[in-house]
């Protein structure tokens, strides 16, 4: 994808909105207020354009997770309650972030986690506040589904998977037998049960924040995308931001902002800019060599991700996907399906079913999610082993735990404590969820397939033992959210039009900004965020 060059020579330039990460949020952004030809819109994107063909076909997502060039890769700080281990947090560094990367999945979340955050003091993100945006990103192809709920012309594809895996079918069978029933829309208002997910693709491909929002705007004349430009520190006249610093190739640049400064940069990139900035925690900031210019005690504190638990298991059976010379032809087939009609295994999302759950009937709301692989994923570090199997995902989906972001130094990237089971009801509800997940797949469905449990303790069943396997394997599902909270409190971080508090000029525009994380995957929240943000920033500059 183009953008538009600085001119050789000119080291200073002005446009009325800069947003920082292109996104989920920021290209989503970018779009909305650039509507407006008579304002000029910046975004800016450390990463380079989405050119690559792994991200157009969807199992690309196997090399995209390991690579350099389109993922920051990062890694978490020694996680205490998981005997010390370092946890992987891959985020996408590319135009479209981690959309371009992740398994696709279309969720929202729950009713409930809204009108919690708007009970919380978060005025106008109550569900019914939230969800015209939900339905004005959106373009749903399932003309089955509600339209109460669902947009059919927004920017963003959200489709039926094409060829499904038969192992998915199977999935669901096996959990209907343990009452566990059929969901027909997980982006309804109250999502329950199981079923196959839809996912973010156009005509059997990926489509990414990137490819919906910026692909059918390049020719707008009043914005600019800069890729590989990595953003040093805001610039401030007393307490109003006018700027920043960015670095493209060896020259750093200023950018100006005639009316505000917007960072789109992740639960991870939003909060490491304010702290490099001066904005953040006063005595982490000194002791990080930083100084400090306004107190925000919040600034990465409150991370929440969804911690998750696979149950691997192996199978001689061929019908699940996996790497072996009987399954040869199968992906030369494959393949040729692909070239022909974008159909077959390179269009699968690997995740491909799943559903939310209760681990008890006490549970007020589902409080597990499972995703499901038709394959048998690998617990080394390798996306799959060589053979055939399936992995269930547990996924607890309101966890108490919470971690951290933060800085030793200016030079340094971000301290991250993810703070995985650090509250033993997370380990608890953990433990409910993967002796559920255990249950469905030894149920009759199953039967014929001979699975095999590989991970966590095939062995055993006993509580102690299992609580060993969870935290020897547990990490999350790449939802990271919170370090930057909307609300009232004195923890908060940006106010319900999402504007740092204290400082003008500014605002926080990403899944950073959920004071709670919702029930579900979160790309599609991030961009509702966008879209409802777009238009308060339309309305204050009306009225300033």
């Amino acid at each position: 994808m183009p953008h538009r060059p600085f001119e050789i020579g000119i080291m200073t330039e002005t446009f009325d909105h800069i947003i920082v990460g292109a996104g989920s949020s920021g290209a989503a952004l970018a779009h909305r207020l650039s509507e407006d030809a008579t304002k000029t819109v910046c975004l800016i994107e450390a990463g380079p354009s989405d050119t690559s063909g792994f991200i157009k076909v969807p199992l690309g997502l196997i090399w995209l997770s390991k690579s350099r060039r389109h993922n920051w890769l990062y890694s978490s700080a020694p996680q205490t309650a998981l005997h010390g281990r370092v946890v992987s947090i891959p985020r996408g560094k590319v135009l479209g972030g981690s959309s371009a990367i992740n398994g696709m999945i279309y969720i929202r979340g729950h009713k409930d986690d809204y009108d919690t955050w708007a009970k919380a003091g978060c005025t106008g993100w109550g569900y019914d506040d939230v969800l015209p945006y939900f339905k004005r990103a959106e373009s749903n192809g399932d003309p089955q589904l509600d339209d109460a709920f669902h947009g059919r012309s927004g920017p963003l594809s959200v489709q039926t998977q094409r060829t499904p895996n038969a192992m998915d079918n199977v999935f669901v069978q096996a959990a209907n037998e343990l009452q566990m029933r059929p969901c027909g829309d997980f982006n309804s208002p109250t999502p329950e049960g199981v079923g196959i997910y839809q996912v973010t693709q156009k005509d059997g491909k990926r489509h990414s924040s990137a490819a919906a929002y910026l692909a059918p705007i390049l020719s707008r004349k009043n914005l600019t995308i800069l890729t590989g430009a990595q953003v040093r520190d805001l610039a401030f006249e007393g307490k109003r931001v006018t700027g920043l610093s960015v670095t493209l190739g060896t020259h750093v640049r200023t950018l100006r902002a005639r009316f505000g400064v917007v960072l789109s940069a992740g639960a991870i990139g939003s909060p490491e800019i304010l702290m490099r900035s001066g904005i953040g925690d006063p005595a982490m900031l000194a002791a990080a060599g930083i100084t400090p210019r306004h107190a925000l005690t919040g600034v990465g504190q409150n991370l929440q991700d969804h911690v998750d638990m696979m149950v691997i298991c192996s199978s001689p059976s061929k019908t699940p996907y996996g790497l072996s010379v009987g399954a040869i032809p199968k992906l030369a087939l494959d393949g040729l399906r692909w070239m022909t009609s974008n159909t077959g295994i390179l269009s699968s999302n690997m995740v491909e079913a799943g559903g939310f759950v209760r681990t008890s009937p006490s549970e007020p709301r589902p409080d597990i999610q499972f995703h499901f692989i038709p394959g048998r994923k690998s617990h080394r570090g390798k996306m799959f082993e060589y053979g055939h199997g399936v992995s269930l995902h547990t996924c607890l989906l309101r966890p108490e735990s919470r971690g951290s972001v933060t800085l030793n130094n200016r030079q340094s990237g971000p301290v991250i404590d993810l703070g995985l089971l650090t509250d033993k009801r997370d380990e608890e509800r953990l433990e409910k969820g993967v002796r559920l997940a255990r249950k469905i797949l030894a149920q009759s469905p199953f039967a014929k397939y001979n699975l095999t449990e590989i991970i966590p303790n095939p062995d055993t069943d006993d509580g102690a033992t299992l609580r060993q396997g969870i935290r020897a394997n547990a990490r999350t599902v790449y939802h990271p959210v919170g370090t930057c909270a909307m609300g009232a409190a004195a923890a908060a971080v940006v106010d319900a039009r999402l504007r740092v508090h204290g400082i003008d000029g500014l605002r926080v525009v990403d899944a950073s900004i959920m004071p709670t994380i919702v029930s579900g995957n979160t790309n599609a929240p991030a961009i509702m965020i966008a879209e409802k943000a777009a238009d308060l920033i339309k309305e204050d500059m009306k009225s300033a």
